[in-house]
């Protein structure tokens, strides 16, 4: 999870609103001043955080819950309406045949991007050319047509040409037959007139369907200029946000977005060519305050290659609270693929649990890499103590070890993660809402995202 930091201290403001016995006017000022020290921390801009907690105090202070709506419950909407805001409105980015121009300075992750924005596009069954116009970065060419190597994707450049529009021209006829023509410009240390003027004149001669920013999500508040300046040259569609998985500090970045009021169409998460986002600013924020993402969870149960009646019936165990080592182990079955379970539980609801549980990620990375190691242990238990954990005294936990071989330190950490997940479990039980929908979604209904956020908030 990006801006994990940031996510942790939401979460903790909304535990803390919903752990409120009553609301007054000292408490919603506390919770204004602790979102205020998150973003600033997050590096987003401080006018912008100054007029989104000012709104929030201003909102929770003199509107009226709707009628069966908790003050505490209204106040959580309250701020998340007003994050929202930050994040943008969605793209809507329609996956169709178009010619993309990208823009942005060195280093912020352009000639990666357009890779792996091809290999996106490819995957979703649309032929993709990649157009190498950056003239002025030594390697630049090379590097480009290595990413087409390596991503299967068309390619087009002229090595030593240095007008730029004259190669993208070339391109836009050579790789006509491809639905998807993605132009990788050239970028600068620091934005100058040479660059603006190149990249304005590319856009009115070539006219691309989109014009995409890439930014840096560590780059602060040096974002917002950047911004400024190539979207008053280009008129911007959309943004681009690189390294998202490297940075607590992309409140500069979303604080950009939010300046020039365009909206966030992909996010880069990490270094490889599959490490890439579309962007949706609603799953984003539910995730960042631990709402969930009902179809993260959706796509989870698909990894897993069983039947819905079967989904169904593993995700009725969890949820009750009541499932034993047994019940676990058939799960475990089912959830045997590297980072599914951690993909599992990051796509709960946990920050809507009461008291705050949650698994500690390491965790969940222990129980994917000693997946066999504890199918080796629970098959040296007796169906007697996997229906019955709770007898499993020192004696037995010392039979059980000699018997796998695996020793008593991971028969014990085995029993630590089996009794942390069933208490996590019994508080998600409560939330009756998060089951019937989740229920729902596996017998193919059409519960959407939105449905999620109202019976969360």
């Amino acid at each position: 999870m990006v801006l994990d930091n940031l996510s942790e201290s939401l979460k903790s403001i909304m535990r803390k609103i919903s752990g409120s016995s009553f609301i007054d006017k000292d408490t919603i000022k506390e919770v204004t001043k602790e979102i205020q020290r998150a973003l600033l921390k997050a590096d987003v801009n401080v006018k912008l955080v100054l007029k989104l907690t000012n709104t929030v105090q201003e909102r929770a202070l003199n509107e009226k819950p709707p009628a069966g709506m908790t003050a505490q419950d209204y106040i959580i909407r309250v701020i998340y309406e007003e994050l929202l805001k930050i994040l943008g409105t969605d793209s809507n980015f329609d996956l169709k045949p178009q010619t993309i121009m990208l823009v942005g300075l060195y280093g912020n992750g352009k000639t990666t991007t357009a890779g792996k924005l091809a290999r996106l596009f490819m995957k979703k069954g649309l032929s993709t050319g990649l157009i190498a116009a950056d003239v002025h970065r030594p390697g630049a060419f090379e590097q480009l047509q290595q990413i087409s190597g390596d991503v299967n994707s068309g390619f087009y450049g002229e090595n030593g040409e240095k007008n730029a529009l004259k190669i993208v021209r070339n391109g836009i006829k050579e790789l006509a037959d491809f639905k998807i023509k993605i132009i990788d410009t050239s970028g600068r240390d620091s934005l100058d007139q040479e660059l603006i003027d190149e990249v304005h004149e590319i856009k009115e001669k070539i006219n691309p369907d989109t014009v995409l920013f890439v930014i840096d999500a560590t780059l602060g508040q040096q974002a917002g200029p950047q911004a400024k300046t190539l979207h008053d040259a280009v008129n911007i569609d959309g943004v681009i946000i690189t390294k998202m998985d490297g940075t607590g500090k992309a409140g500069g970045a979303l604080s950009a977005v939010a300046d020039i009021q365009s909206p966030v169409y992909f996010i880069g998460t990490g270094e490889h060519m599959d490490d890439i986002q579309i962007f949706n600013p609603k799953k984003f924020l539910s995730r960042l305050l631990g709402m969930g993402d009902i179809d993260a969870l959706m796509e989870v149960v698909k990894e897993t290659n069983i039947t819905e009646e079967e989904a169904e019936a593993s995700l009725d165990k969890l949820m009750s609270g009541k499932f034993d080592l047994k019940d676990m182990y058939d799960v475990w079955e089912k959830f045997a693929k590297p980072g599914l379970l951690k993909k599992f539980f990051g796509a709960l609801p946990l920050g809507k649990m009461p008291g705050g549980n949650k698994l500690d990620e390491s965790q969940l990375d222990q129980a994917d890499e000693k997946l066999r190691l504890y199918r080796v242990i629970l098959d040296s238990m007796t169906f007697y103590e996997l229906e019955n954990p709770d007898v499993l005294n020192a004696k037995r936990i010392k039979r059980i070890a000699a018997g796998s071989g695996q020793g008593e330190k991971n028969v014990r950490q085995l029993l630590k993660e089996y009794n942390a997940m069933k208490k996590n479990m019994k508080s998600i039980k409560k939330n009756r809402n998060f089951k019937k929908m989740l229920k729902t979604q596996l017998k193919g209904g059409n519960f959407s995202l939105d449905d999620l956020e109202s019976k969360m908030l």
